[in-house]
């Protein structure tokens, strides 16, 4: 029978295959590590073969651990690594540059220039967005101008620009199909949420020419066939999104009011707002939440840039621990006198600041302070981080009421420690579930419901299952003092 759903979930530090069952039951996975370029202080970059390479092998990796075979495949998902920008040869379908990732700051002087120039008043009028290096826009304009001979190839026809999902969809349909969804295009800075296209006048601020850009589709379709040599037959690719949307409809927030927040290399809170795009007045983004049918729902989100990649650094960076789970552990014997504080601002800070020149800084440091208080710091950052969001979306919902937990997903959430940190300084119940991995979780939904295996949203909430609910410990009089200190240390690394 084919109703297995295999799900590509290509991330920023590594790309991931899950196979599912019709229940969406992970059945079998596959993971490999993605290596990062930093060749400049503040830029990141990608190499798009070992991106497609990575997502070939993984996904035959996990057909074989799940004893199935790609004929047993009712459908292929793919979800990804946002706003990172692809620019590549229509004829061979190879890269032109590496991929621009969305850490990356080289463009902080353009969108500087724009902010100066009036332009975000359009900016966040048609496409919800600030305008901030984050988003592919400058990305691309930046590919344009200092790649030779892009430009006149771009305005040829010759190239084709997109964003992982886009890219990989050209690759595993061999060059037949330049398309996105609907969310992945909500986060280029040249798409109109509200009217669901790419916006004429974006495209002249940022000088884009319009033969670069993929159609956009709904999140579930029919986005085209793999080729048969890749895995054996064609296979349908029936469902695309984002990360963050992906993990909002695999933690089922269905319903306006309901928010979830994902902890893996940066952190994302996504608070469903149902058919209405919210305009935020706190320095948040409105973007869609997911497109079916041709129907649009929106979300408030605000997005950290650093949250698991601080404690990466932790151990990759200071040596200071072995693997991640040791964070935790360290920071429970961290002296609670201590206020140590660190601002992970290793790529500037995102929401609610938006200031892409912001730098790192650890502060309170005194000679009794050791590794366990900056592991505390660290992890402790996510939460206060987090915090700071859950207030702007609150200021900016107002009284429409709306969930008052927080459904968490992501490779941070499997420590008891920093999740335990999050409700005490959050100061509200955080509910973890039983399948962590969100992500591709969701892209095996949307697979799932364009084959009609799946019901669509609404109904389709027993896919979701609570592992354990952490409720806040900590005197809010304590938490408040904790995050008032926070707020100092931020204040410090503003520019």
């Amino acid at each position: 029978m084919t109703d297995l759903l295999l799900a590509i979930d290509q991330g920023t530090t590594s790309t991931r295959a899950i196979l599912h069952g019709p229940d969406l039951a992970p059945r079998a996975s596959a993971q490999l590590p993605l290596a990062q370029h930093f060749p400049a202080p503040g830029w990141v970059e990608h190499e798009p073969e070992e991106i497609f390479a990575a997502t070939l092998a993984t996904m035959r990796d996990a057909l074989a651990q799940g004893g199935a075979s790609a004929a047993d495949l009712a459908g292929i998902g793919i979800t990804n690594q946002r706003e990172t920008t692809v620019l590549w040869d229509r004829r061979s379908g190879r890269a032109i540059h590496r991929a621009i990732v969305w850490q990356d700051r080289r463009t902080a002087a353009h969108c500087a220039r724009l902010a100066a120039e009036g332009a975000g008043a359009l900016i966040a009028e048609r496409s919800g967005l600030l305008p901030d290096p984050y988003f592919s826009a400058t990305k691309l304009a930046w590919l344009l101008e200092n790649v030779g001979g892009a430009r006149a190839a771009a305005e040829r026809g010759d190239l084709a620009f997109g964003t992982i999902d886009s890219f990989l969809l050209w690759r595993l349909t061999g060059g037949r199909v330049h398309a996105t969804d609907a969310t992945n295009a909500a986060r280029t800075m040249l798409f109109d949420i509200r009217r669901g296209c790419w916006d004429q006048d974006l495209l002249k601020l940022f000088g884009i020419p319009e033969a670069l850009l993929p159609e956009v589709r709904d999140n579930a379709c029919e986005f085209g066939s793999t080729e048969p040599g890749l895995l054996g037959v064609a296979v349908p690719v029936r469902g695309m999104a984002g990360d963050q949307h992906a993990a909002m409809l695999g933690q089922a927030c269905f319903a306006p009011g309901m928010v979830k927040s994902t902890y893996g290399t940066g952190c994302f809170l996504l608070l469903n707002t149902g058919d209405v795009a919210v305009p935020s007045q706190n320095r948040l983004l409105t973007t869609l939440a997911w497109q079916l049918g041709g129907q649009r729902t929106y979300a408030l989100e605000g997005a950290i840039f650093i949250a698991g990649a601080a404690v990466q650094w932790l151990r990759d960076g200071l040596g200071i621990i072995k693997d991640a789970a040791e964070s935790g552990r360290l920071a429970a014997q961290a002296d609670p006198a201590q206020g140590v504080y660190f601002v992970p601002a290793f790529t500037g800070l995102g929401a609610p600041h938006w200031d892409a020149e912001a730098r790192g800084a650890i502060l309170g440091l005194t000679r009794n302070t050791g590794p366990a208080e900056i592991c505390r710091a660290a992890l402790e950052a996510v939460a206060f981080q987090t915090r700071d969001l859950v207030e702007a979306m609150q200021a900016d919902w107002g009284a429409r009421g709306g969930a008052t937990v927080l459904r968490v997903d992501g490779g941070m959430t499997a420590s008891d420690y920093a999740m335990q940190a999050l409700a005490d300084l959050l100061g509200a119940p955080v509910d973890r579930p039983v399948v962590q991995e969100t992500t591709a979780l969701g892209a095996a939904y949307l697979a799932g419901l364009q084959a009609g295996l799946l019901p669509p949203p609404g109904p389709a909430v027993a896919h979701w299952r609570l592992d354990r609910r952490f409720q806040p410990a900590m005197p809010r009089a304590e938490a408040d003092r904790r995050h008032a200190g926070w707020q100092d240390a931020v204040r410090r690394v503003l520019t």
